[in-house]
């Protein structure tokens, strides 16, 4: 954001200054702001259409056709340089390296360093040009070295036949040298200011090679493990975020073949060695394929197809078609997406819960009731968790709108050229990024931060429209007193929008007090033992440990792990060394045998000579069996590719008892099985790298290091859940089975001393801090783990223990930040959650706090069923409940279509009214004082 507010407003100082000496300098100083930005986010780049057309209407004399060659150019160098300077020249300079140290048996670097030295010299020769010895032979020979340069390299190393190859090359060639023989001398300034700007945005974009010193220094985060240009150039082209159609690609219902995209180099011991090849995805060779391709993504892992058919009206079994791919872009990409964000910034906000369509959650409002409840009924009758007591719900009663479109309407009146231009940056950083990202639903988290330049943009307007409020009040209401209406337009502009902004806002974006996404990280850290593997879910998860140990030195002896790098090579290899306090890790296998694509994806069965009824030794599975060559384990592809086999789904992990119980793994009376029996669930066909690498590392560590977890939910595929032991927040494998795996298996008297004498809360002890969507997970995830730990107290016959530890986080997190009864979204997870603390209060005898749970679930899930209620035909909770039943099961129900929405949320919340009930005349021997309406 801040870059592109200092590029744009480079290109006005340019304008203001432009028929002056040296005022070039401007353009020069943003294509170097550019190139830094470029290590921050690609976003930037989308405002050089903008600025070229803020050069052409100063330097040309605008017409209709110029005008349209402008955007075109202004479109084309965005292309130029996200491919250009950005792929490339490092595509271009890792293809060098490989060439001097594989064919010229040079050191790692050198054709790297020589490739930079060729293009300063050629830049440093353009420069040079002087127009009293200006040719365009010269021009020719320099555009020529150029694309060789830049292109050969990347040329020669792309997929393809070599007559394929040739053809590229002699077409660009053909493009230099047709461009030498347009250009006249009277364009020279305009070339060397080309160059300059190309030098300059290198030179910021040179600020990655730090990550080249850095990554060799093989610090303790080092991620991609950048230490070779050709490393560097996958960590540029960003490969690790995939690859989606924009303009030509499938629907979901067909899935694109691969295609060879050349060889994959790695960095060996003295060359670069080929592990493989790339394969990437033909989105046009498929039946389907199409232009402006909305609905391409055929998973359904996050409700992808589910949001295709929802928002783009295909009936299960329909095929998409064109007019379906639009509605899909206009009412999800383009609203749901970018204008529901929008709206929030100049608008308002209905809460914090994540959107999915519905009209409760995160919905964009004005604040003026009747057309709010024309969209999404009646907002009175919302729960005060995501209404009036939620501090993302804004109100601006499209004020802001109102003022930037008054804005609009007075620049476009005032300066058309101005208009355009601003109108580009709002068009590039708004609805060209819906276009590029092409998102499937549903995304993870709501991404209106992708979108900060669209609302820089529109605070443009948002500027003029109080010189538009100015005219209006000078023409109609002080009859040409200039000073009187700039005062009184100044004034009611900046209380009726900044401060009122300001007003609604500052309690929902002030983060000042909050620390939990430090203290998240230090719960888990603090729950394993000394000397532990810690092997984290997500990256959201995992980032909070490594600060919590890089930054703030907390417990530097736990290996933290994240899962999903697990199933890269890069990563596994960084585990055989020392970090921090922490030793290597055994990985069981040699980097030879999991470089590059290799042992991806292990398929399971389809080897004979083995009986699937028994357990066979895990480490010598995958020592001997997947990690052989050995063709008797292995099949080849019709492509050609070499698959490693793992023919059993029943293996076992032996147990030494002597060192199991010598090194704290159990304690004293657990009852020690001989073996981890481990079933691989019948759901999966393949072992992705990441499983297989925590699979190896199991097996190798024989038990010398403790292995922790910040999630059972992904081991449960793997037969691993059921042995581990909770510590805290973080789970042990251990060689115990648990008594109880839907509570959890707690070692009670560790877990009890983690978290009561370890664990910190983000703060939230403290009055008025604000906790969204994604803070409210974790505090759930302390929450429930406080809830599991008590029940299993309680079951160890120590009340006394769990009212404590209940009672320790209720002093901890003040209901007012984070309160028991919360509507939320994902199948009303918090208030379940909830519920089990609630229980683990009446099982402990703590009766107090049992009623302040109660009645904060019960206030929350009675008005959740007033709202429902409300949204259709007046009827009892359970004619409700009974109608939303039978529509979850598919046999109709009477829900209105708005009440059809929240079906699952309808039915559990009246179960878990019911259940309040019930535990209450179990609990206490009285009946409520009011149940759910029948």
């Amino acid at each position: 954001a801040f870059f592109t507010a200092l590029v744009f407003w480079a290109i006005l100082k340019w304008e203001h200054h432009a028929d002056q000496p040296g005022a070039d300098k401007w353009i020069v100083f943003l294509f170097y702001m550019m190139g830094l930005s470029i290590g921050v986010h690609l976003l930037n780049l989308l405002t050089i259409p903008a600025i070229v057309m803020v050069y052409y209407f100063k330097r040309f004399k605008p017409t209709t056709w110029g005008t349209i060659l402008a955007f075109i150019v202004g479109c084309a160098l965005t292309g130029v340089v996200q491919v250009l300077v950005i792929q490339y020249t490092i595509k271009g300079a890792g293809a060098f390296d490989i060439f001097f140290v594989n064919n010229l048996g040079m050191p790692f670097f050198s054709g790297f360093g020589l490739y930079f030295a060729l293009l300063t010299g050629l830049l440093t020769w353009g420069l040079l040009f002087k127009r009293e010895t200006f040719t365009q032979l010269k021009l020719r020979v320099w555009l020529s070295l150029f694309v060789l340069i830049v292109a050969l390299p990347v040329v020669i190393n792309s997929a393809g036949g070599g007559g394929g190859k040739l053809f590229k090359l002699i077409v660009m060639l053909g493009i230099a040298i047709g461009a030498g023989y347009i250009v006249k001398k009277e364009a020279l300034p305009s070339f060397k200011l080309a160059l300059w700007c190309f030098a300059f945005m290198l030179l910021g974009y040179s600020t990655y090679f730090t990550t080249l010193i850095r990554s060799n220094a093989d610090v303790s985060v080092d991620m991609y493990n950048v230490d070779n240009p050709v490393s560097l150039v996958g960590y540029l082209s960003r490969d690790q975020y995939g690859d989606w159609p924009i303009l030509y690609g499938p629907d979901f219902q067909d899935r694109p073949p691969r295609i060879d995209g050349g060889p994959l180099y790695v960095k060996g011991k003295e060359k670069y060695e080929i592990a493989g090849r790339v394969s990437v995805q033909d989105w046009g060779g498929t039946p389907s394929s199409h232009i402006f391709p909305r609905m391409w993504d055929g998973g359904n892992d996050r409700g992808q197809v589910d949001a295709y058919r929802a928002f783009g009206g295909v009936a299960e079994g329909e095929t998409p078609t064109m007019a379906n791919n639009i509605k899909y872009f206009v009412s999800y990409q383009t609203w749901v997406m970018f204008g529901r964000y929008f709206m929030w910034n100049f608008s308002g906000k209905q809460n914090d819960l994540q959107g999915f369509g519905n009209i409760r959650d995160g919905n964009a409002i004005t604040g003026i009731s009747f057309i709010d409840n024309l969209f999404y009924g009646d907002q009175s009758k919302l729960p005060d968790t995501i209404h009036k007591n939620n501090k993302s719900y804004n109100r601006f009663f499209l004020l802001p709108i109102i003022l930037g479109l008054g804005g609009l309407v007075f620049q476009y009146m005032r300066s058309n050229r101005d208009f355009w231009v601003t109108g580009l940056l709002f068009f590039f950083t708004g609805m060209a990024i819906v276009v590029y990202l092409n998102q499937a639903g549903f995304q993870p988290r709501e991404r209106d931060y992708a979108y900060a330049g669209a609302c820089y943009a529109f605070a443009i307007w948002i500027g003029l429209g109080v010189i538009w409020v100015k005219e209006l009040l000078e023409k109609f209401a002080f009859k040409g007193k200039t000073d009187l209406a700039n005062y009184a337009a100044a004034g009611l502009c900046f209380l009726s929008v900044p401060v009122l902004m300001g007003s609604q806002e500052w309690d929902d974006h002030d983060r000042s007090k909050k620390t939990l996404a430090r203290d998240i990280g230090k719960d888990y850290l603090e729950s394993c033992p000394p000397n532990a593997i810690l092997i984290s879910f997500g990256d959201n998860d995992t980032y909070p440990l490594w600060y919590a140990q890089e930054v703030e030195g907390i417990r530097p002896d736990v290996r933290v792990m994240n899962y999903s790098l697990l199933g890269t090579d890069w990563y596994i290899n960084e585990l055989r060394y020392k970090v921090n306090e922490s030793g290597p890790a055994d990985v069981l296998f040699t980097p030879e045998q999991i470089q590059g694509n290799t042992r991806d994806a292990v398929p399971i069965g389809g080897i004979s000579g083995f009986d699937q009824n028994k357990y066979y030794d895990l480490y010598d599975m995958l020592k001997n069996v997947v990690g052989s060559n050995d063709p008797k384990y292995t099949q080849q592809s019709e492509e050609g590719d070499t698959y490693n086999f793992l023919p059993v789904r029943k293996l076992s992990v032996p147990v030494d008892l002597n060192t199991v119980r010598a090194n704290g793994t159990v304690h004293e009376g657990d009852s020690v099985v001989s073996q981890l029996q481990l079933n691989i669930s019948p759901n999966k066909n393949y072992l992705f790298k990441n499983e297989l690498a925590v699979l190896a590392l199991i097996a190798a560590n024989k038990w010398q290091r403790p292995i922790c977890f910040n999630s059972t939910y992904e081991l449960e595929d793997m037969g691993l859940a059921k042995y581990i032991r909770q510590d805290g927040l973080a789970g042990r494998l251990v060689p115990v089975e648990g008594k109880n795996l839907n509570m959890g298996y707690y070692d009670n008297d560790l877990a009890y001393k983690n978290m009561m004498t370890k664990f910190s809360f983000g703060n939230a002890s403290t009055p008025g801090v604000y906790y969204d969507e994604e803070n409210r997970r974790h505090l759930n995830t302390l929450r429930a783990a406080h809830a599991q730990l008590a029940l299993s107290l309680v079951d160890d016959n120590k009340k006394d223990s769990a009212r404590k530890l209940l009672e320790n986080f209720d002093h901890n997190v003040l209901e007012s930040n984070f309160p028991y009864g919360m509507t939320s979204n994902r199948g009303n997870q918090h208030n379940r959650i909830s519920m089990s603390f609630l229980l683990a209060c009446y099982e402990s005898g703590d009766q107090p706090l049992a009623q302040k749970v109660s009645a904060s679930l019960k206030k929350d899930l009675t008005q959740q069923m007033r709202y429902y209620n409300s949204l259709g035909e007046p009827m009892s909770d359970e004619q409700l409940a009974i109608n939303a039943q039978m529509a979850l099961q598919g046999k109709g129900g009477n829900l209105a279509d708005k009440q059809a929405q929240f079906a699952q949320d309808i039915l559990s919340s009246y179960q878990m009214l019911l259940q309040l009930a019930e535990w209450q005349k179990q609990y206490t021997g009285a009946a409520p004082a009011a149940g759910p309406k029948n």
